[in-house]
């Protein structure tokens, strides 16, 4: 979310500039427009390592269940 809101910013300071001549506000938006670019990669790396070390860890609990299940055994089984 974060990085949306310094793209739109970006972009908005970006077009001042052009508007007006302002090369620095022109470059300080496009500048703004990058590092919410970079916001936005690292929320969704940080989205995908979540995803991809949830995974392992409920395949782990299912198959921790799953044993000890098969090891109690029902007495009427017996």
């Amino acid at each position: 979310m974060a990085g949306e809101v310094d793209k739109l910013k970006g972009k908005v300071k970006e077009v001042a500039g052009k508007a007006v001549d302002d090369r620095s506000t022109e470059n300080e938006g496009k500048l703004d427009q990058a590092k919410g670019h970079l916001k936005s990669a690292g929320e969704n790396l940080k989205e995908r390592a979540k995803e991809a070390l949830s995974k392992p860890a409920e395949k782990a609990k299912e198959a921790s269940e799953e044993a000890e299940q098969k090891t109690r055994r029902d007495p009427e089984e017996s």
